[in-house]
């Protein structure tokens, strides 16, 4: 929660998990003309003022102008917020949004939240594929640079194994690169011995990247 303290607000949208609700830093991004669209926190008490139409079949429930019920967070907080209502079919989940933009149909202000979600699940990617232990430098631009270029080795191997129509898992065949990385062979036939060697259970399925 702390970083949004150091963020420099720009106008524009930020879309964060509810642990980052926060009414006094939230209102922060009001006062900077710039919007956020959170998750609501459980048991958030909050006075409706006004609801609005929606249509139950993009998922929507309800789209609602609040106002904070409790007094220490209005003194934050002095103003009126958005809650939306939203179900998502797909995961079968519920979700209730708060936001200060009025402007949006409610649908897209989900459709915002969903889109952070697809950035997360590439974060998580990096981090079950890649394992990134160790970083030559810890600038901005270092991290950056080294997570890409682990990024491109994964693609191009990705690409090998379509060339060579291996049945190997992409896994497998990054254990296999990484431990025959100095041998002059033809891939095809480092993929050969390497099967001829080891049953596919043996190989560990997790490449590490040592910068």
């Amino acid at each position: 929660m702390r970083i949004l303290d150091e963020l420099v607000l720009e106008p524009g949208f930020y879309v964060m998990d509810r642990g980052y609700v926060d009414f006094r830093r939230l209102y922060c991004f009001v006062l900077a003309a710039a919007f956020f669209v959170t998750r609501s926190k459980a048991g958030l008490k909050l006075n409706r003022l006004q609801s609005r139409p929606v249509d139950p079949a993009t998922g929507v429930r309800s789209d609602q102008i609040v106002w904070l019920a409790n007094v220490s967070s209005i003194r934050h907080y002095p103003d009126k917020l958005r809650r939306i209502h939203y179900v998502d079919a797909e995961r079968n989940k519920s979700f209730v949004f708060l936001t200060n933009n009025f402007e949006l149909p409610a649908l897209t202000i989900a459709l915002l939240y969903k889109s952070r979600w697809k950035v997360e699940l590439f974060f998580k990617w990096i981090k079950q594929h890649l394992r990134i232990k160790h970083f030559y430098g810890t600038s901005d631009n270092a991290v950056k640079t080294q997570i890409w270029i682990s990024v491109c080795v994964y693609v191009l191997v990705a690409i090998v194994k379509k060339q060579v129509q291996s049945d190997k898992s992409l896994y497998s065949i990054l254990q296999i690169l990484s431990v025959n990385a100095f041998e002059k062979e033809p891939l095809q036939q480092v993929l050969s011995d390497s099967a001829s060697q080891n049953r596919e259970g043996d190989i560990c399925n997790q490449l590490v990247f040592s910068f």
